[in-house]
């Protein structure tokens, strides 16, 4: 051990193996991070090419994802609203 790092990896992985396991949510919203960036990128292309869709994302946005399949409650709505004002 150095006095800049009083833990060495298996010291580290030992501490880690200790914890309680991670709650089922967390672990289901870690693996669904990677998609919500993609999808939010899918949702705003559309928007910019498609000027009914978008009035109707910016009229009810929540109602308009649920139409077309999206799942509003997992999805940042807030980032989603920044981007389509910024497009």
């Amino acid at each position: 051990m150095t006095p800049n790092r009083p833990y060495d990896e298996e010291r580290l992985a030992e501490l880690l193996r200790a914890l309680p396991p991670a709650p089922q949510g967390w672990v289901e919203a870690a693996q669904e991070l990677p998609r919500v960036p993609r999808e939010l990128d899918g949702i705003v292309a559309r928007a910019e090419a498609d000027a009914e869709f978008r009035k109707a994302l910016i009229a009810d946005l929540e109602e308009a994802l649920k139409a077309e399949g999206y799942e509003p409650d997992l999805m940042p709505l807030d980032e989603l609203r920044r981007l389509l004002e910024e497009s």
